[in-house]
């Protein structure tokens, strides 16, 4: 055999054992203080498995040798006490272990070979199901197109008046309620029937001709009473969408850009030396032979060149492709929509959520980084790395919730320089948690009460849509809202529905803070990633119940989505919580958690929970950009913000 799996099993947890192999030589290492000298070595308590390869011994044989060791702390056990006085004998008590070892033979290339074919049929198949329903969309479309009027032909070429305000706007003459930026126009138009029409065209025309790299931000804010004018806009009671899509639409794309661009810089400056880090731990295990380095499923570990763990790396491909098919769509739907402005097609310039693909790119790019760090984590598993595994996790998060923020308020949604150093605090905090969080009492009162302040100021900013500020008159203002609204007269929020879910993520945020205060969990890290992943399921919950509220419909096609990418969740969840290897506990618990491969005999538990959530990431994404499709053809200031 070229390969084999050595495994040591015992019904007995203590005494603590170390199972070693060695190449035939003089003199054999088998004693507890030189065990480790030579060869492979891992500590044990019932389970203990290593992968042995020719090219590793030169005589083509090897020893086998256990030695149990004088104490058994290094195996999670109590550390005996030892008396000061060195002349006093010792009764070590009964130090011998029952063992059964069993050598078997590991898998050959053929499965390799299966295995890799598997995990790209999979991926690639998503590949395939995409193209075909994109020619089934486009044939679809230029049917449609056989029977309708172009779009981009105005009233005087098709010498038709227009036949209704939902049409080609409002009126100012029809006594309809006009949106903020009809106001703005017809009040400076000298024909007041089509003044607004005369703005929405001119401005695309101008949007082509002008370089993105000439706007900034700053062109929108100067005129001076434009503060009070959001006051106006941004506190009425009813809020539509074309209330908070006013600024020019070159700037926005231009701001939600930045995301892309930030998060590619982010990903590059962050992965490479993520990629020495753990080259440089896979050496260690190989040249020192020490396996209680890395935290592996020892039974389902199959190495290949020098990886130990090749089909924990290899299952992570799926988050890679499935990124990159993600980028694929996002940038089909970025030519459609650019197609339709350069038509002047009013549905694209005047109807449904404005269209900003800037966050869709980079949660993209983050995918795709999840699986890059996520397979490097996995090249040698332990707790000093646990972050590669989880710190895109977090940017996933957040970047769904800006997104969802951002579909019906794309003119106060945070910016991505923001966006990016709160989620970097976040990656702050969960270091601070992972290297001094474990029973320290301090770091968790300081996180929990951090966590509860800016719970309160993101609760206050989303209420209020960004219209108060925190200075030195806030605690008198406070006390100014509590005495007229709740002593004075008791009277209601004005805003029922923001107050609803905002009072919920409160109660979930308070819940979760406390927990952490009360339990101080070992994993800080996937503590925090909880946090996150409880506020984004909320909040996604509560957009989709006030979009039916609101009369809206989910589409075929996205009700499909949601079903399909629940169900994936759940059998997802279902994997992960099966725990092969856990690095809270010594090297030697972990391994009585070790499980046999349960799929071509080449992946684990662990493995089909990459692939599965990576599917249902991909379909989350997709749940966020068909969700409100069915809303392309209503006007603006008709679809409610909430």
């Amino acid at each position: 055999m070229d390969t084999v799996i050595v495994k040591v099993n015992s019904d007995m947890t203590f005494p603590c054992s170390v199972m070693s192999i060695q190449d035939i030589q003089c003199p054999v290492y088998d004693l507890d203080n030189n065990v480790a000298f030579i060869g492979m070595y891992q500590t044990m308590t019932k389970k203990g498995a290593i992968t042995v390869q020719r090219k590793d011994f030169p005589s083509n044989s090897f020893y086998v040798v256990v030695v149990v060791k004088t104490e058994d702390e290094a195996c999670g056990g109590p550390l005996r006490f030892y008396p000061l006085r060195p002349d006093e004998l010792i009764d070590a008590g009964n130090r011998s272990k029952l063992i059964d070892v069993i050598v078997t033979p590991a898998i050959n290339s053929e499965v390799y070979v299966m295995g890799m074919l598997f995990c790209l049929g999979i991926f690639l198949s998503f590949y395939l199901l995409t193209l075909i329903m994109t020619c089934v969309e486009n044939r679809r479309m230029k049917k449609r197109e056989v029977f309708q009027i172009p779009a981009d032909m105005s009233p005087a070429e098709t010498g038709k008046t227009p036949a209704s305000p939902y049409e080609y706007g409002s009126f100012a003459d029809n006594g309809s309620t006009l949106s903020s930026e009809a106001i703005t126009d017809s009040a400076t138009s000298t024909d007041n029937n089509y003044g607004y029409v005369e703005r929405s065209l001119d401005s695309v025309g101008r949007s082509r001709h002008e370089s993105l790299s000439s706007v900034e931000e700053d062109d929108y804010d100067t005129l001076d009473d434009i503060n009070s004018d959001k006051n106006i806009v941004r506190t009425k009671k009813f809020l539509y969408v074309s209330d908070l899509s006013r600024k020019d639409k070159r700037i926005l794309s231009k701001k939600y850009q930045i995301y892309f661009w930030n998060i590619a810089t982010i990903a590059v400056f962050y992965a490479l030396p993520v990629v020495q880090l753990v080259i440089t731990y896979q050496t260690v295990v190989n040249v020192t032979g020490n396996q209680d380095i890395c935290f592996y499923n020892f039974l389902c570990a199959h190495p290949l060149g020098a990886l130990s763990a090749f089909n924990n790396i290899l299952s992570n491909l799926g988050y890679v492709l499935l990124g990159f098919l993600f980028l694929l769509i996002v940038l089909k739907r970025d030519i459609v929509h650019q197609r339709a402005l350069v038509r002047n097609d009013l549905h694209a310039l005047e109807c449904g959520i404005p269209k900003h693909f800037g966050l869709y790119y980079a949660m993209g790019t983050a995918l795709m980084m999840e699986g890059l760090l996520s397979a490097c984590y996995h090249v040698c598993p332990n707790y000093t790395n646990f972050q590669f595994d989880t710190s895109f996790m977090y940017m996933i998060a957040g970047l769904c919730m800006l997104k969802l923020y951002q579909k019906r308020h794309p003119d106060i949604n945070a910016s991505a320089y923001t966006a990016y150093a709160c989620l970097a605090g976040v990656i702050f905090f969960s270091v601070l948690g992972v290297v001094f969080g474990k029973g320290n009492t301090v770091f968790w009162i300081v996180f929990s009460v951090i966590h509860i302040l800016a719970t309160m100021l993101l609760s206050t900013q989303l209420y209020y849509m960004g219209r108060w500020r925190l200075d030195s008159g806030i605690l008198r203002r406070i006390l100014n809202v509590v005495y007229t609204d709740c002593i004075r007269q008791c009277s209601g929020p004005m805003y029922i529905d923001r107050a609803v879910l905002l009072v919920m993520g409160n109660i979930v945020n308070w819940s979760l803070a406390a927990y952490g205060l009360l339990e101080r969990p070992n994993d800080f890290a996937s503590y925090l990633l909880a946090i996150a992943i409880c506020n984004l399921l909320l909040y996604f919950a509560f957009y989709i119940i006030m979009k039916l509220r609101s009369g809206e419909r989910i589409q075929c096609l996205a009700l499909v989505c949601i079903l399909f990418t629940a169900v994936v969740w759940g059998l997802a969840l279902y994997f992960f919580f099966q725990g092969l290897s856990t690095w809270q506990k010594t090297p030697a618990e972990s391994r009585e958690h070790n499980r046999d491969c349960i799929l071509l005999s080449f992946f684990d538990d662990h493995d089909i929970w990459h692939f599965l959530s990576s599917i249902a990431m991909f379909g989350s994404f997709l749940v966020l950009m068909t969700m409100d499709d069915d809303l392309d053809t209503v006007q603006r200031d008709k679809i409610f913000a909430f």
